[in-house]
């Protein structure tokens, strides 16, 4: 082959120089050349174009706007169906679990289940009841223990109160009620029981036997004595014992209020309602002592530190 002239690639010369096609490679030398022309394939480049798979000869989907839009529209639709449906859904639960919890017969307190303990005649378990029954029918999530405890507690004679809840329609309500801290017997002859806060007791039938009692022009007036209220403060402190020995009492003055125990055979000079704790203790100890009392009658603890016996 001269200089100059192309090589012709494809095709050998024979030796009789007739041309032949040239042997297709089945396999490529490391770095050799390999004519891609020459590679075989199954696939027309038509069938390749229709393909809808990955790769190169992927055919694009054209979409028309109208069409495109028209998706949007229906997606945006579905997407508010759905978000709508979701939304009542919530608001149908939220609904159905209010009424179940706060306005169905399923948690509501019901009056008969309204249990009493500590009421006495001057408290009774129907004057409790009545105060918690005025919360009925509600359910008990709203039921405010709180506000009837307040509310049991200002009744005259209520110490303490202690109100729980009895799932799933009851209370169960503890007080401390205490009995008259003395009888006001007014000019008229009437007889009227007080607590120790000077708030009136009106039980029906209830028995005054045992319970001291202090004279007064009238029931109102009293209650608003500054004396009469210490010595309603010192007979409710006193133990029972003492309390059925005292036979009557008398509070000219709030610094001088003064028991007769035993039909007169002591007296004892309290003073004012301070340090009733020391007091009572030094009384116990002296008209308890024969050694100590001897043959007097009456017992100062005004200063209870250094209490007089005449």
């Amino acid at each position: 082959m001269q200089s100059g002239q192309p090589a012709r690639v494809g095709r050998a010369v024979g030796s009789a120089g007739a041309q032949t096609p040239a042997a297709r490679p089945t396999r490529s030398q490391p770095g050799g050349f390999v004519d891609a022309r020459h590679l075989g394939t199954d696939r027309t480049v038509g069938e390749r174009l229709r393909d809808e798979g990955s790769g190169p000869f992927r055919r694009p989907k054209v979409i028309g706007f109208t069409a495109r839009a028209k998706e949007e529209r229906k997606a945006r639709t579905l997407s508010i169906l759905i978000r709508v449906g979701l939304a009542l859904a919530v608001v149908a639960v939220v609904s159905g679990l209010t009424w179940l919890l706060f306005f169905s017969p399923v948690l509501k307190l019901q009056a008969g289940q309204i249990r009493v303990e500590g009421a006495n005649e001057w408290v009774t378990e129907e004057q409790v009841s009545q105060i918690a029954a005025k919360q009925a029918d509600k359910s008990l999530l709203v039921v405010s223990t709180g506000s009837i405890a307040s509310e049991l507690k200002a009744m005259p004679g209520v110490t303490t109160a202690d109100v729980a809840k009895q799932w799933p329609h009851g209370l169960s309500i503890t007080v401390a009620a205490q009995k008259p801290a003395a009888v006001l017997k007014s000019a008229d002859g009437s007889m009227t029981a007080v607590d120790s806060q000077a708030r009136v007791l009106n039980a029906v039938g209830a028995s005054v036997a045992g319970i001291p009692v202090i004279d007064v022009d009238d029931v109102d007036s009293g209650l608003q004595n500054r004396a009469v209220q210490q010595a309603l403060q010192i007979l409710a402190s006193l133990p029972e014992s003492m309390r059925q020995r005292t036979t009557s009492v008398t509070a000219k003055t709030q610094d001088s209020v003064t028991t007769v125990l035993d039909g007169g055979n002591y007296t004892i000079v309290w003073g004012d309602a301070s340090q009733l704790e020391l007091k009572k203790a030094e009384v116990d100890k002296i008209i308890n002592d024969p050694a100590v009392i001897g043959d007097k009658h009456q017992v100062n603890v005004s200063s209870p530190k250094k209490p007089i016996i005449k």
